[in-house]
C-alpha cells in the first residue's frame, strides 16, 4: 500500500491511521447498524486491527447484534462522531465508518449484508453480492 488511509471525527480529537489494505469493504443494512449511523445502512472499510493506529480517546457502547454476538460501537466523545465497530465474532478486525474518512471517495463497498432489514425508501445498489444476513464464514 502506498499511502496509509487516514481519518478522524468532526473535531479532530481523534484520528486514526490505516497501514493496511482493507480485508473488505460493506453496506450493512442491520437495524443496529441503522441506528448507529442514523440512516439507512453503515458503510463500513474492515481493517486488521493490528494495522490501525488509533490517537485520542473515544467512548464506547456495545450492544447485541441481529447475529446473536456482541458489537462494540466506538465514538468521539466530544462531537459524538461514530468512528468504528468491533465485533465479537471478527476480534482480529477493527470497522472503520466510511464517512470518516480523510478521502472518502475512496471506498467502495464489495458486499452488503443484512438487505432483509433493509429500509424500502433506500436503493440497494446493483453489482454488489448481497446477503440476507451475515455471509457464510
Amino acid at each position: 500500500m502506498a499511502n496509509a488511509i487516514t481519518g478522524g471525527c468532526r473535531c479532530g480529537k481523534v484520528r486514526y491511521a490505516c497501514s493496511t489494505d482493507p480485508v473488505f469493504s460493506v453496506y450493512c443494512h442491520c437495524r443496529d447498524c441503522q441506528y448507529s449511523v442514523g440512516g439507512a445502512y453503515a458503510a463500513v472499510m474492515l481493517f486488521p486491527r493490528d494495522g490501525v493506529k488509533v490517537e485520542g480517546d473515544t467512548k464506547a457502547y456495545t450492544v447485541t447484534g441481529d447475529s446473536g454476538g456482541t458489537v462494540t460501537r466506538r465514538f468521539c466523545p466530544e462531537c459524538g462522531t461514530p468512528l468504528f465497530g468491533e465485533i465479537s465474532a471478527n476480534a482480529m478486525l477493527l470497522g472503520v465508518k466510511a464517512g470518516t474518512l480523510d478521502d472518502p471517495k475512496s471506498f467502495a463497498p464489495q458486499v452488503q449484508i443484512w438487505t432483509n432489514s433493509a429500509q424500502p425508501w433506500s436503493r440497494i445498489p446493483d453489482g454488489i453480492m448481497s446477503f440476507a444476513e451475515n455471509p457464510p464464514q
